[in-house]
């Protein structure tokens, strides 16, 4: 139990949780910033403060995840709105739009497919004001999200209701890059953790995990200019399954990237 009184420096070192997750929740209920925590330490909390408090810690011991909670996530230097109706946006991600932005040419088109939360689009679109970027999502509910953090960040970016690449018939783009669902069915992970409270449609295929990868490779070469890129994230165990894919349906310089814990994250490759 959190009392009325207590000294907003005392809580940094009492609250249950770990040191960063107890700053973001005192920040969060307090209306602080970090900053703001230093020098208001002497502070008294008031009766208010601390049930909203004790009522975001709870949340968080029961497993909910600390982006839902305080409702934002920072992604590529960004801070985006998230609720449960999208993926939250990961570190691993980041890397995925740094090999977009390397092979989007001055002026491109990109399109970002399952858009979610719009973390890949905006970071592009805002990296980028010269490039022409659309994204799409089958989730009314996480276009609505992607939105608001376009408008939030000045991003430019052209949202579409669309079932893959129903919405962009007849439409070519020098780059497509995408991080759809690709955990297998049943894979463990699903009820661990943060995933527990994430959208399932948007972790799983339902599936074997490469049928949505399979889709937008399939579908890819009718919708990038000659020598276009298509770049894609995936599971830790999926890279190689992915290239096959990719040389099957005839990209050429097909290759993986690694994140930042040495796993290959990323694969893709160019049209001929």
């Amino acid at each position: 139990m959190i009392a009325a009184g207590v000294r907003v420096g005392a809580l940094q070192a009492g609250l249950p949780l770990d040191p960063l997750e107890n700053r973001i929740l005192l920040c969060h209920a307090l209306g602080l910033s970090r900053v703001g925590l230093i020098t208001q330490s002497e502070r008294e909390i008031s009766a208010a403060e601390a049930s909203a408090l004790e009522a975001l810690i709870e949340r968080r011991l029961g497993g909910e995840p600390i982006a839902y909670i305080v409702g934002k996530r920072e992604f590529f230097g960004l801070d985006f709105r998230v609720t449960d109706a999208v993926l939250i946006p990961r570190p691993d991600t980041e890397l995925l739009v740094e090999l977009a932005l390397d092979r989007l040419p001055p002026g491109g088109r990109a399109l970002d497919m399952g858009t979610g939360s719009g973390a890949i689009a905006v970071a592009i679109a805002h990296t980028r004001p010269d490039a022409s970027v659309s994204a799409l999502d089958v989730s009314e509910a996480a276009l609505a999200v992607a939105r608001s953090n376009a408008a939030a960040h000045g991003a430019a970016v052209r949202f579409m209701h669309s079932d893959w690449y129903g919405a962009v018939a007849g439409e070519v783009f020098e780059l497509i890059v995408s991080n759809p669902p690709y955990i297998a069915d049943g894979d463990i992970h699903l009820s661990q953790g943060d995933l527990r409270f994430e959208p399932s449609g948007a972790l799983t295929d339902h599936a074997d995990g490469l049928s949505a990868l399979r889709t937008i490779i399939a579908g890819a070469p009718a919708h990038l200019v000659r020598q276009g890129w298509l770049l894609m994230e995936h599971g830790y165990d999926q890279a190689a399954a992915v290239r096959q894919l990719l040389a099957e349906q005839g990209f050429s310089e097909v290759q993986s990237w690694l994140d930042l814990a040495g796993i290959e994250r990323v694969t893709g490759g160019r049209t001929r």
